[in-house]
């Protein structure tokens, strides 16, 4: 995992030398335990202080709120996203209907620039929408009844992607 993250920060900082006008945000809830390490592996690459890095609840965006229980977090974007390159980051991307909601989400905060995806998890063959990564720790090709559950060692108590 910790090699996974190092190559997907420096994948981002290739696309973007010195994250300038570019901006970070994990989708909130799980999303933001890959953007936390990712931010913290750029800081290790460049000055942590270039780095902007927002977190992002998209609860009230999504098309299923009314079908299923989901739990508010807080949203934290501290500058503004207006003309700029933003780098989403999450854990998983499955049918791509989180990123439609995110995408819906990140238009309150401005008109950016650039989105680009950063996810852990690709499940290549599960999407319903056109929606594909920039970037992507490891693609699974998995059927519908299948479930991927990523553990975070800060949360889970290891570092672990689970594909049950």
């Amino acid at each position: 995992m910790a090699l996974t993250v190092k190559r997907l920060a420096h994948q981002v900082i290739e696309n973007s030398p010195g994250l300038e006008d570019t901006v970070i945000i994990g989708l909130q809830p799980r999303g933001i335990y890959l953007s936390d390490r990712v931010v913290k592996e750029l800081g290790r690459i460049i000055d942590p202080a270039l780095i902007q890095y927002g977190k992002l609840d998209i609860t009230f965006y999504r098309d299923d709120i009314r079908k299923s229980l989901h739990i508010a977090n807080a949203t934290d974007i501290p500058f503004s996203i207006e003309n700029k390159k933003v780098v989403l980051i999450d854990d998983v991307l499955y049918t791509g209907r989180t990123i439609r909601a995110a995408l819906d989400a990140l238009l309150d905060f401005g008109r950016p620039k650039k989105v680009s995806l950063c996810v852990l998890i690709d499940r290549r063959f599960s999407r319903e929408l056109p929606i594909q990564p920039d970037f992507a720790g490891k693609a699974i090709d998995t059927i519908l009844s299948d479930k991927v559950k990523v553990h975070w060692e800060g949360r889970d108590e290891k570092d672990e992607v689970i594909l049950l």
